[in-house]
């Protein structure tokens, strides 16, 4: 493989991987309920910062997390099945959500009641959360040279842009979908996630399985 079509895969798989998790559809009418009563330049303003700050956050995952792996001795396979356990625990519960109604309105009101909500909720956890974190760690793994975490971040970018676009027409989109899409298309990201997730397991069990040296680490033997 070329570098160059390599370079254009870490960025086209960086966007596949976490525009599901971070789904800024879903993030629409949540965006606009703790926005309520803010003009359209507070309410731009707002999904700015949150997408730069969402940015921040990934790029820094990403950049500390080889320290982090090799500090707690963590494996890249053990990486991508813990990974892959909370995507597809998140895509679970986007297919059938079972959160209580009345904690959704508490969270709400207390965001209303920030003056500032671009960093909590928005960017933490709404859009940069454990899941879209912990994919973005598991990327560490695909990045070789310096020039592959330019097309991760590249990647990241390119989700924070859309992200950006469909909060600032949040109000247009909730309009043109309604509920019921609204709703649809969450499920469609959640059946998504569940895919990617299980796939990570799938490549942790095999990353397992090929290598013998971990194998026997793994059995309690030491190599010599």
């Amino acid at each position: 493989m070329s570098p160059v079509s390599h370079f254009w895969e870490l960025i086209l798989g960086t966007f596949l991987a976490l525009l599901p998790i971070i789904n800024p559809f879903a993030s629409t009418p949540v965006f606009l309920a703790i926005t309520e009563g803010d003009s359209s330049r507070q309410r731009e303003r707002q999904a700015r910062m949150g997408c730069i700050y969402m940015v921040a956050i990934l790029v820094l995952s990403l950049i500390s997390g080889t320290f982090i792996m090799s500090f707690f001795g963590i494996s890249i396979p053990g990486l991508r099945i813990a990974g892959g356990f909370l995507v597809a625990g998140i895509g679970m519960t986007m297919l059938s959500p079972v959160r209580p109604v009345a904690q959704d309105e508490k969270e709400r009101a207390a965001a209303r009641a920030k003056g500032d909500i671009s960093f909590t909720p928005l960017a933490m956890p709404m859009l940069s959360g454990p899941g879209s974190i912990a994919v973005t760690i598991g990327f560490t793994s695909l990045a070789k040279h310096p020039l592959d975490y330019v097309a991760i971040i590249l990647g990241i970018l390119v989700v924070a842009v859309i992200s950006y676009l469909v909060l600032r027409l949040s109000i247009h989109i909730v309009r043109a979908i309604g509920v019921n899409g609204m709703s649809a298309l969450t499920k469609i990201m959640g059946f998504l996630l569940l895919c990617i997730g299980i796939q990570f397991m799938v490549n942790g069990v095999l990353g397992i399985a090929s290598d013998s040296e971990l194998l026997k680490e793994i059995r309690g033997l030491r190599v010599k």
